[in-house]
């Protein structure tokens, strides 16, 4: 295992991945390492409008949201209509470092050429705007893997930790719940997934719970999480 600490039944079932034909993958933290970029930057752009919170307080509030409630929680915090503001400054940030140092999850290209090999289709379903989205996939030349079936918070009505985002990519991809299998990474995501009725697996190998993979893996399986696993080669090791 990757990390030193324990985490919630951290090995898949034998037949976690029997008779899958899609995988939904969340993105930011699944399939590109950038939520140890993104909650960073949310914390340095905090301070420009007089607020210095814990990376911890701002993980628990921001992570998997939808940008459109990050900048409503900002302005809460902030008292100030700066929701506008905040996005730009904050999506300068992380557009910048995204070109110059983003990098995918260690083992995504393996899991999905085992997954072309298979003939299991694949997705993303991100809270994630598309700008963003598209930015982070330009900037580790991984689109073309994707082409059209990437899907974002910005193409329905209500993001995560509402079912909306990955209802709309089960019916985009043609899918059937009971074949479908979600990896993410949040406990908003977990949280759609179930409420979905989607099985879902929670993954906490992202830089960004370094310091607390037991802890997240916790609120994951609270959430409805099956399993949790902190490589994707676990799965990529099943499938094969």
């Amino acid at each position: 295992m990757s990390s030193n600490h324990a985490l919630p039944q951290t090995h898949a079932p034998s037949d976690a991945f029997a008779n899958i034909d899609l995988v939904i993958f969340d993105f930011d933290g699944v399939i590109v390492d950038s939520e140890v970029i993104s909650l960073g930057e949310i914390r340095t752009t905090l301070n420009e409008f007089g607020m210095d919170a814990p990376l911890s307080q701002i993980r628990r509030a921001f992570l998997g949201a939808p940008v459109d409630r990050i900048c409503r929680t900002v302005e809460e915090w902030v008292g100030a209509p700066v929701g506008d503001q905040f996005k730009e400054l904050w999506y300068a940030r992380i557009f910048d470092r995204f070109r110059k140092e983003l990098k995918l999850v260690h083992g995504v290209c393996e899991l999905l050429d085992i997954l072309d090999a298979r003939a299991v289709s694949y997705c993303i379903a991100s809270s994630g705007s598309v700008r963003r989205l598209q930015t982070a996939l330009d900037a580790v030349a991984c689109g073309p893997r994707f082409q059209d079936r990437v899907f974002s918070a910005d193409m329905v009505a209500r993001g995560k930790p509402w079912p909306d985002i990955f209802l709309h990519a089960l019916d985009q991809m043609n899918g059937a719940k009971e074949r479908t299998l979600i990896i993410e990474d949040s406990p908003s995501g977990i949280k759609a997934a179930t409420a979905a009725g989607i099985p879902a697996i929670g993954f906490t190998g992202g830089a960004h719970l370094a310091s607390c993979r037991a802890e997240h893996g916790s609120l994951l399986m609270a959430e409805g999480a099956s399993f949790c696993i902190d490589r994707l080669s676990e799965v990529t090791e099943h499938l094969s």
